[in-house]
């Protein structure tokens, strides 16, 4: 395993039109994102609707965002409801040069423990590239425990886990990393999402950020990122203030994705709508807000 894990993994939105992928605005996404030095890109994650997306369309944006790229490594998730499928884009992220994927535990009927430790097992033992432990409950439901972490992190390429830096709670979070860290092989790479609270994580011991918000506004993650890694107070308060009513909205949408959607409309940056329907971006309301929030607090 080639690839360090660290510093700003960026997650872009993958830009959809009733004609398909709209492969010059996400070409346009990936090439901000080099620009601003993130340190590696997420592709199709669940901010890039990886699971709207048909094989051909995601083996396509995967090829797309390793071309745009450049020499800045690309993690594409591989997940899926079923195994086979779940093995199906792992081929293709590999032969279009994905450095990583991302393996969430999607599932119909809720997973077992056992479930989920052999679909990790599988793919283990299918690739050749790391896998990051995608734990994401708010999408898929489905919640790790220490102890399948620990038997999942000792498999070949188990390489990353993505912990949501605010689940259950802010100070629960924190605990868990702690003890991921106490109990973990060196080979894991400790990363959180949740873009609120992710700064918190970084202080805490996860080496890298896998942003949601810095697909969009790589510049500010970015600065957020060293400043976390710095124990640079100031500027963590400082970045934190300017991305905070971005973060409320989310949060009141539920996630991240409808608000960056129509932020990235507003910005230039994307058609609208760019959503897979039935998805849809915020309230005319809440656009003419956000409108307001980009001009004011000027974020790039």
């Amino acid at each position: 395993m080639s690839m360090t894990f660290n510093g700003l993994s960026a997650f872009p939105i993958t830009p959809i039109t009733q004609d398909g992928i709209d492969e010059r605005a996400f070409a346009r996404l990936i090439n901000r994102l080099t620009e601003a030095g993130v340190d590696s890109i997420g592709a199709e994650g669940s901010t890039g609707s990886y699971a709207y997306l048909s094989r051909q369309e995601r083996a396509r944006v995967a090829e797309l965002a390793v071309k745009e790229a450049g020499t800045t490594p690309v993690l594409v998730s591989i997940g899926a409801i079923r195994l086979r499928d779940v093995l199906n884009h792992a081929e293709d992220a590999q032969k279009a040069g994905a450095q990583a994927l991302l393996l969430p535990a999607m599932s119909y009927f809720p997973l077992r423990d056992e479930e989920v430790f052999s679909l990790y097992a599988a793919v283990s033992r299918a690739v050749s590239v790391p896998v990051i432990i995608y734990d994401a409950p708010g999408t898929t439901q489905f919640r790790f425990s220490d102890a399948l972490v620990q038997r999942i992190a000792a498999l070949p390429h188990i390489a990353s886990i993505k912990v949501p830096s605010a689940f259950p709670t802010a100070q629960e979070a924190i605990a868990r990393l702690h003890r991921l860290a106490e109990q973990s092989p060196a080979s894991l790479t400790l990363g959180v999402s949740r873009d609120p609270t992710a700064a918190e994580g970084l202080r805490h011991g996860a080496k890298v950020w896998y942003s949601e918000w810095g697909g969009l506004f790589p510049k500010l993650a970015r600065r957020l990122t060293d400043a976390a890694l710095a124990g640079d107070h100031a500027t963590i308060e400082s970045v934190s203030a300017t991305f905070k009513p971005f973060w409320e909205m989310s949060n009141r949408y539920g996630g991240s994705l409808r608000v960056i959607a129509s932020a990235a409309a507003l910005m230039g940056l994307a058609q609208e709508p760019c959503l897979p329907e039935p998805l849809q971006g915020v309230s005319a309301e809440d656009r003419a807000v956000l409108e307001e929030l980009i001009r004011t607090h000027t974020p790039s």
